[in-house]
């Protein structure tokens, strides 16, 4: 008698072994594959209409009838979510680059606060017209700007929250990875994403929400004469303002709430729950945020039946991270060495930049003469007033509520669907609601675009304090209730150096926020009905929309310069002190 041998066994088993795991999944995992299957059919029907092709003389208006909405809703949770993942990726790259490398640091954090300073309306006056020449005769190179603009209004607070998390890594964790000698490669999967997940959730769920508030920027595009709109809520919404009509703009209220309610139900909340296992303590606490869908999900085989499949992969991509060094020592450089290739460094990158100002300083001096920063920079100062007052205020107001909201898992899932909907909410829509109470109570733009500015930038605050919060170790808190430290004391002791680093990133991308927010806040249109701040905002809208290139440039370049200055002066020594004083 013969036997099969125990590779065919082995073969022959399989068959059985596939159909026994299938056979054990349970109604919820059809329930997650249909919905994973819907989702891919209505993105491949949402995605056609972002290919064919458009008459430039037909996309100056969207229709406004509210039955188009949910088409509308689902064009933009498109563009919203792919910004999103480009956002991500860019972030890890950009912010790992910039925390590893000396040299490009130097290069990358000053350039991260110019592209932060450039307004949504800066990148749009480039985007449309490259967009529309890489893909001519296509909606796809409207999308794409579209896309990009949002992009600008999410990558750089997280990229700021991240790059600071990899700086400010605790030391145990160092020490861990140099220990086990682990490669960069799981260095950077194993420790440093992990202990800068939560910071990143949350930091991406507030550009989310920026990226909201620019959505009618994005897709009602008014550049240089020309109008662009794409279906979307938020071109709906610009028409429905423009023309006027408070009905149809109610119908963009309520759909944009329906919306930011669904995305945070389904994908924020799950997300922020599913974050807590990075929290960075000894022992468990005793609540923890709960998440109705990733406990649907837990239940399903799915995920674990796609992470065996992944593992390969991983393990693949992890024996090739091996060429990227580990991570036992700092690389040796001798000191000779090292101080020929900051020079060489510096020479390069700084004659680069100075050839790139000299060029556009020749340009400017050809086209208007450099007597053109004049206005700009005198608009600057009324706009950096209002800046400040915002910050100053939002941090009074808003660094408690946060405090209270991260150190409470059940608290945050109560507000966290609120404030959600709060930072993601444009100020836009509000205009008509801003111009009759502006007419009706006369209070000038001046003082009432402060307001306005707020609900696109205080957000950013609130944030990052709730994501500080929410990463200080249980047992830490726990420590402290047990010592009895209450009042100024547990302020000093324990929340400001656990919460200041987060803190500090708000900060700065809330300021930034605020110059770009500016742009929609100084100038207030509904009807025939408009109003304008003194600032260099308004300034900028209005060399936008004649699409004044000279004056649109020196626009943007004071507030640039604005923007760094503040940066250099105020919130890059508070990072400096979050590094060196205030991390757990």
């Amino acid at each position: 008698m013969s036997f099969p041998s125990r590779s065919a066994a082995s073969r022959a088993s399989l068959p059985s072994r596939v159909a026994g795991r299938f056979s054990r999944l349970s109604w919820v995992d059809a329930v997650v594959a249909a919905a994973v299957l819907v989702g891919l059919y209505l993105l491949l029907r949402v995605g056609k209409g972002a290919t064919v092709s458009f008459d430039p003389a037909h996309v100056a208006r969207v229709d406004t009838d509210p039955a188009r909405l949910p088409y509308y809703a689902a064009r933009s949770l498109l563009r919203m979510f792919t910004a999103l993942a480009a956002s991500v990726a860019f972030t890890l790259v950009y912010g790992y680059a910039a925390a590893r490398s000396r040299r490009l640091e130097r290069i990358l954090v000053p350039a991260l606060d110019i592209l932060q300073s450039v307004p949504v309306l800066g990148f749009l006056s480039v985007a449309v017209t490259g967009f529309l020449s890489l893909f001519p005769g296509s909606m796809l190179g409207l999308e794409c700007a579209s896309i990009f603009a949002i992009f600008t209004s999410q990558a750089w607070n997280m990229t700021f929250g991240f790059y600071h998390s990899l700086i400010t890594l605790p030391r145990e964790l160092d020490e861990v990875s140099r220990s086990f000698r682990f490669t960069r490669w799981m260095r950077f999967w194993k420790v440093e994403l992990p202990a800068g997940a939560i910071g990143l959730v949350w930091n991406g769920m507030m550009s989310f929400g920026g990226g909201w508030f620019f959505l009618v920027a994005s897709e009602a595009i008014s550049v240089s004469g020309h109008q662009y709109a794409l279906p979307g809520v938020g071109s709906f919404a610009g028409t429905a303002i423009a023309e006027g009509d408070l009905g149809k703009v109610g119908w963009a209220v309520g759909t944009m709430t329906a919306m930011v309610v669904g995305v945070n139900f389904l994908f924020w909340r799950p997300l922020t729950a599913w974050a807590e296992r990075f929290k960075n303590e000894q022992s468990e606490a005793a609540d923890v945020q709960r998440s109705l869908v990733l406990d649907f999900l837990r239940r399903s085989s799915w995920p674990r039946l796609l992470g065996r499949a992944a593992r390969p992969v991983g393990e693949a991509l992890g024996r090739a991270g091996r060429v990227l060094g580990t991570d036992d020592r700092p690389l040796a450089v001798r000191p000779g060495r090292r101080r020929a290739g900051d020079l060489v460094f510096g020479l390069t990158s700084g004659g680069l930049v100075a050839w790139g100002l000299f060029d556009l300083l020749g340009y400017l001096r050809y086209r208007t003469g450099l007597g053109v920063f004049g206005e700009p920079l005198l608009l600057g100062l009324a706009t950096l007033a209002r800046v400040v007052v915002l910050v100053a205020v939002a941090t009074l107001v808003w660094v408690p509520i946060g405090v209270r909201i991260g150190f409470s898992p059940r608290l945050a899932r109560i507000a966290q669907p609120f404030v959600q909907i709060l930072a993601s909410f444009p100020a836009n829509f509000l205009f008509p609601l801003a111009t009759w109470f502006f007419l009706r109570t006369g209070l000038s733009l001046d003082i009432g675009g402060i307001v306005l500015m707020a609900l696109g930038a205080q957000w950013y605050i609130l944030f990052n304090t709730i994501a500080g919060a929410a990463a200080v170790p249980s047992d830490l808190r726990e420590a402290m209730d047990d010592l009895g430290v209450r009042g100024w004391q547990r302020w000093k002791r324990l929340i400001i150096p656990g919460i200041f680093p987060a803190y500090v990133t708000g900060g700065i991308t809330a300021s930034g926020g605020a110059w770009n927010a500016s742009i929609v806040s100084e100038v207030v249109t509904f009807g025939g009905t408009t109003l304008t701040a003194t600032g260099l905002g308004a300034y900028i809208a209005r060399a936008t929309a004649r699409g004044d290139y000279p004056h649109l440039i020196a626009g943007i370049a004071v507030m640039a310069v604005y923007v760094v200055g503040l940066n250099r002066l105020v919130w890059r020594r508070l990072y400096r002190l979050a590094e060196t004083r205030y991390s757990l």
